[in-house]
Formats: C-alpha cells, sequence, structure tokens
C-alpha cells in the first residue's frame, strides 16, 4: 500500500486460500468467507460469507476469479455466485464505502467446485466428481469434468460436458485440481498432482477434423459451407473431393456422381478428371446424368465417349442422352457414323433408327429424317413437317402421310394449300380412292366451293366408301352434276338420294311415286307433299292411297292442315274398312275446332291490341305542344311567335310539328273544310291535321 512498508489488510480469521487482484479491487477467501477490498479508497467494501460451513475450508477450497475489473465470480463447494461491483449514489454515502457489492446470480451445481473461468458470458467449471457405485453402493473418485455453463439469475444452462482423464484421479481431493486461463490465448489450464491438461476453445477446424475422422463427409461438408469464412485449414472443394472419393470406395457410384454437381460446380477440368476417374471403374453411366450440359461445357470427348458407353450396351440410355442433351455438345457426325454401324448389325431396331432420325435433324439433314420416322410411322412427323416447313419434301410421300394418320395428314395438307396444291394432292391419291374420298370430303366440309371441280367425281366416291354422306353432299353441293348423280344412284338402287334428286330437279311425281311404290311410307310422303306444297302432288298422294287403308289413316291423321279433309273422305268407297277410322276423324275434328278457337283468340288479342293502340294514339294527340321563340313559320320561315307580344297572332300547329302562321296556309275549299299540313301532304306522308290553334 506504500513504498517503504507493508501494511496488513486483515488477519485473525484463519488462513487466506485464495486471493485474486484486478485493478483496484483485491479479493481473497478464509475460514470465514470472502472479502473485497477497495485500493482507491483503501476500504474493505463487502464480505461474502460461505455457503456451506460443514465443509472444510482446506479439503474444499474457495475458487476466485475475475470476469473483468467490477465482476467477480466465486466457487466454493457446490455453490457459484456472481458478485459486481457498483458505484454508490453520493446521497447513499454517509459513512459507508464508495462502492459496494451486488450478488447477480447464484446457483447450485451437481458436483463440488476445483476452479473457475469465464469465457464470454459462460463459466468454464473443473468439478471434483464423486459417484457412487452401484454394486457396492459405495462412494469412490471419478474423473474430474469440465463443464462449460450458461449462468442465469438462480440457475445455470450445461453447454457442454468432458470427463478428464489425468493419472491418479482415483486418489485426488477437491484441493487437488486447479483450473488457470490465459485471458489473451483463450487458453485453460488444468493441473493435478500428476498432470496439466491444456484446454482450448475448439474452433470449426477442429470440428471439421473430427467429423473427417470418423468418416461423417456429408456433415464435414456442410460444416465447411455453413462456416466457409472462419475455417482456416480446410477448403470446401478438398472435403468434397474426399467425400466423392469415399462414396466411390464404399460403391455408392450413384450419390457420388450427385454429389459431382454440387461439389465441382463449374470447374470443367475437375469434371473431366471425374469423369475419367469413373470410367476407369467402368460407372460412366452414373456420372452420365449429373454432367453439365452448358456453364462449363467439357471437351467433346468427354460426352462421346459416355454416348459410346450407352451405345453398346443400352440403346433406351443411348436414346434418352441424345434427346436431353444438346447437339453441340459432340461431333454429331461421329455419332451418326457410330448408329449407322450398329444398324447394319440390326436394321430394323426402332430405337436405333428414331435416334438417327433426331440426330439427322440435330444436323438439319430433315429430308432423312422425314424418311425414317414415316418408316417408323412416328407421331413426330407431321411436328417436323411444320416446324422445318418440309412441305416441298413430302409431295410424294402423301399416301405414306395418309397411310399413317390420315385425319392429321389430312388437316396439314388443307392448311397449307399454298404449298401443295389440291390438284396435286389428288393427283398423288388418284390410286388409292378410298383416301382421295378422305381429302375431298374433309375439303368439302371446310368449303363447299374449293373443290368443286371434283363434285362430280366426289359422287362416285361417297356412293362408293361413304354412302351416308352421300345425300347431305347433294343437299350442300351446287355444282355436281344431277343428273350424272341420279345415274348413279339409280344404278345401285340408293333410293333416298335418288328421290332428292328427282325432286330436285323438278320431277316431284316420280319422286312421290317412289316413296309410296318403293318406301311405302306414308308419314314420308306426306312429309313430302308438305314441303313441295303442291296441290297435284296431294292429288297423287290421295289418288294413289284411296284403295290402301293404313294410306287413308295417315292421310286423315296429318293431312287436316293442309288439304280440306273432306275431299279425302268423299273418295273413300262404302265398306272399305280403314283402320282407326274413328280416332283419325275425332283428330279432324279437334284439329279443326283448335283452329277455330286460334282464329277466335287471335281476333281477341287483335281487337284489344287495336283499342289499346287508339287510345295512346288519343292521349298522344290530346297532349299539348310546345311554342316559343324557338320555332318558325313552315311556309314564311319567320319566327312563330311576334316579337312584339302585345299584338294579336294566330298559329296553327299540327300533329307532325309543323307549325304555320294561320295567314300562311291556304283558305281551305268548300269540298274539302279541313286543313292539312303542307309539307308532310307534299311528301305524301299522311295528311297531317291541325292539333291546336293559338289565337290572341
Amino acid at each position: 500500500m506504500s513504498r517503504w512498508k507493508s501494511c496488513v489488510l486483515h488477519e485473525g480469521e484463519g488462513n487466506i486460500r485464495s486471493v485474486k487482484w484486478r485493478g483496484h479491487l483485491i479479493a481473497w477467501a478464509n475460514n470465514m468467507g470472502v472479502k473485497i477490498f477497495d485500493v482507491t479508497s483503501k476500504q474493505r467494501i463487502t464480505n461474502v460469507p460461505r455457503d456451506d460451513i460443514s465443509l472444510r475450508p482446506d479439503m474444499y477450497p474457495c475458487s476466485l476469479c475475475w470476469k473483468d475489473s467490477v465482476t467477480l465470480i466465486i466457487g466454493w463447494g457446490t455453490s457459484v455466485k456472481i458478485c459486481s461491483v457498483k458505484e454508490r449514489h453520493a446521497s447513499e454515502m454517509r459513512d459507508l464505502p464508495s462502492r459496494y457489492v451486488e450478488i447477480v446470480s447464484q446457483f447450485e451445481t451437481e458436483f463440488y467446485i476445483s476452479g473457475l473461468a469465464p469465457l464470454c458470458d459462460q463459466l468454464v467449471v473443473l468439478s471434483y466428481v464423486k459417484e457412487v457405485s452401484e454394486k457396492t453402493e459405495r462412494e469412490y473418485r471419478a474423473r474430474p469434468r469440465l463443464d462449460i455453463i450458461q449462468p442465469l439469475p438462480e440457475t445455470c444452462e450445461e453447454i457442454s460436458s468432458d470427463a478428464l482423464t489425468v493419472r491418479g484421479f482415483q486418489e485426488n481431493e477437491c484441493r487437488d485440481y486447479h483450473l488457470e486461463y490465459s485471458e489473451g490465448e483463450s487458453l485453460f489450464y488444468i493441473v493435478s498432482p500428476r498432470d496439466i491438461v491444456v484446454a482450448k476453445e475448439r474452433d470449426q477446424d477442429d470440428h471439421i477434423d473430427w467429423l473427417l475422422e470418423k468418416k461423417k463427409y456429408e456433415e464435414a461438408l456442410m460444416a465447411a459451407e455453413i462456416s466457409q469464412k472462419n475455417i482456416k485449414r480446410h477448403k470446401i472443394l478438398d472435403i468434397g473431393l474426399a467425400y466423392i472419393n469415399h462414396l466411390v470406395e464404399k460403391g455408392e457410384y450413384d450419390i457420388a456422381a450427385r454429389k459431382c454437381q454440387k461439389i465441382l460446380g463449374k470447374n470443367a477440368a475437375l469434371w473431366e478428371y471425374e469423369v475419367y476417374k469413373f470410367k476407369e471403374i467402368g460407372q460412366l453411366k452414373a456420372i452420365s446424368p449429373y454432367l453439365p450440359r452448358g456453364d462449363p461445357v467439357l471437351k467433346p470427348l468427354i460426352y462421346e465417349m459416355i454416348l459410346h458407353e450407352f451405345l453398346e450396351s443400352d440403346y433406351e440410355g443411348f436414346a434418352t442422352l441424345i434427346r436431353e442433351w444438346p447437339g453441340d455438345l459432340y461431333n454429331n457426325s461421329v455419332i451418326v457414323q457410330a448408329v449407322r454401324d450398329h444398324l447394319k448389325k440390326d436394321s430394323q431396331n426402332r430405337t436405333l433408327l428414331k435416334t438417327l432420325a433426331e440426330l439427322y435433324t440435330y444436323d438439319k439433314n430433315y429430308g432423312n429424317a422425314l424418311e425414317i420416322y414415316l418408316t417408323l410411322r412416328h407421331k413426330d412427323v407431321f411436328q417436323l413437317i411444320h416446324k422445318h416447313n418440309l412441305f416441298s419434301s413430302i409431295k410424294d410421300k402423301i399416301v405414306l402421310l395418309m397411310d399413317f394418320d390420315s385425319e392429321k395428314a389430312v388437316d396439314m395438307l388443307l392448311d397449307n394449300e399454298d404449298k401443295i396444291s389440291i390438284k396435286k394432292v389428288v393427283e398423288e391419291l388418284e390410286d388409292r380412292p378410298e383416301l382421295q374420298h378422305v381429302y375431298l370430303h374433309k375439303l368439302f366440309k371446310r368449303d363447299h366451293h374449293k373443290g368443286q371441280r371434283y363434285h362430280e367425281k366426289q359422287i362416285s366416291l361417297y356412293a362408293e366408301y361413304d354412302r351416308p354422306n352421300l345425300l347431305p353432299f347433294l343437299r350442300d353441293s351446287t355444282h355436281c352434276p344431277l343428273e350424272k348423280a341420279l345415274e348413279i344412284c339409280q344404278q345401285r338402287n340408293f333410293v333416298e338420294e335418288t328421290i332428292y334428286l328427282l325432286s330436285r330437279m323438278g320431277n316431284s311425281r316420280s319422286a312421290l311415286k317412289m316413296i309410296t311404290e318403293e318406301l311405302h311410307d306414308v308419314d314420308k310422303a306426306i312429309e313430302f307433299a308438305k314441303e313441295q306444297d303442291d296441290g297435284e302432288l296431294w292429288e297423287d298422294l290421295i289418288l294413289y292411297s284411296i284403295d290402301k287403308p293404313p294410306f287413308i289413316t295417315g292421310l286423315l291423321n296429318n293431312i287436316g292442315t293442309h288439304v280440306d279433309p273432306i275431299l279425302l273422305i268423299h273418295r273413300i268407297k262404302e265398306g272399305m274398312e280403314i283402320p282407326n277410322l274413328r280416332d283419325s276423324l275425332v283428330k279432324i275434328l279437334q284439329d279443326y275446332n283448335l283452329q277455330i278457337l286460334l282464329r277466335e283468340g287471335c281476333k281477341k288479342i287483335l281487337v284489344a291490341d287495336s283499342l289499346s293502340l287508339l287510345k295512346r294514339m288519343h292521349r298522344t294527340q290530346m297532349k299539348g305542344v310546345l311554342v316559343d321563340e324557338e320555332n318558325i313559320c313552315e311556309s314564311c320561315l319567320s319566327p312563330i311567335l311576334p316579337s312584339d307580344a302585345a299584338k294579336p297572332f294566330s298559329v296553327v300547329a299540327f300533329h307532325c310539328r309543323h307549325m304555320f302562321h294561320k295567314e300562311c296556309l291556304p283558305v281551305p275549299s268548300m269540298n274539302s273544310p279541313a286543313q292539312f299540313c303542307n309539307i308532310c301532304s307534299a311528301k305524301h306522308r299522311g295528311p297531317g291535321s291541325a292539333i291546336l290553334e293559338l289565337k290572341k
């Protein structure tokens, strides 16, 4: 406390077990507790008594350490206290020291404390451990522990715990262990009678070393990626390569190849090295799905080497790679030649042929590709033609396309008439009339007039291959020769088509005769007579039906609205049995009553509407008409109202809204006393009789 003589700070409470000096504060522990002395004020500012007085202070000494210049950590027995030295407020000073101590945290541990040291906001605790044997139930000394704990106000949380193997720990006591630390280097020294153990805080490099030692490569790689800024001795790439080698050694080739994507990244040289390594172990197929295809791009030889590997043993895999890999990764001509060599051994292999077509497409050799697709009848042929505009190449292959898929082929040909004319298609299909019909039928459906020059040919085609559509064609076409059509239909005995053609050619009687004599269909005959609406046809139908009871029944049921049924009834021979005659007569009477009712109903509606419109017209004509300064006389074109309102005037306004001065209108004659609007009368829009006369 002075330069020339010693100064006794404290005495009389037994041996001093520990002393720690930091800045202006000195802390020491004796048998009674812990004292803190302030060198600046030369005063003892606190006394922290010992908690467990049952423990011998010589066997379980107190451990002290300063965390910083105002924080003291005390460990004694199983108790830990964290004390904070604070400045006392001036108003509280009086005779008290300028500083005081507050215990900010206090908790118990499981074992006896042999040493303490701070580690950031945590504590490093060296513990003396006693355990009980399960067999003998006797207490014995276990290995000391080095724990890292997180202090809380009234408890603590264990972060990590390590048991230390030191020589002679079975004979050591709590006082035999000490913990010291080097604050600047973060080194901790555990001292026992026979050993000194140096501990340091583990960094990420140490963690990675441990993981690699345990062959936990994936975890090591993940740890390195997370802490890549903090690691100093390891490189992510080196760990990754070691991981790939480890997987290859274990025979997990697919996983190793998949990891190459992540580990090798864009390093082309490493990729090529790994590919050759996989080739040496015969596992090129395993790495093929993961090879880079854009950034980076490897040497063409690498891709060709893998393609040759597949070509030798797996045609499907080879085809998949050709589809997935861009054509500029490898020398296309080399692969084409290799495929052609294999086709010499197996010329009908569809997989190889399809792949060769794709290679030709990449090489813009579309003609050869198209020929192969047509041979294979592959669905992509139409897409290839459209995409690369190969219409000039298919002019002589139209039959092949139609045989493959007539629907798609016809749609494509019709959509591209400007590239392949209708005439050319019809000529190419001349030897295949069934395909010619499909094309011309679709053309007719799209446009009734484009293929008019082929309508005569189409009559025969419809008759031969598609009779159900012949009648619709005859109805819709305005260009087919009716005589030719009639001849074909009569030759083939197509009754319905013949009937239609006869009626269209004006020979309705022959058509009706065919219906009655060939079809024996009274309903169709009646329907035909209704469509033609010809009195002579009805007469013919009645004459034909007069001796055929079923026909008479049909006529009685349907003739009522078109022909007077009395004409038919008068001609029925007496005694002729007619099926359902009573029902037919009842129906005629009901139809007649219904017509009378409809006429009466229409009459009532007409009268009601006429009356309603008359009333509306009357209301309209009774309404007033606005006359103001803007209106003019339609005769003299001067304002209808005089400028001097005091002068007398007379105005005539018509329902048509034309207005005249009364003196401007002609004087009514004796024969026609009513006045009419001159303008409307001249334009023949009605007389426009006067509705109002204004006088003043």
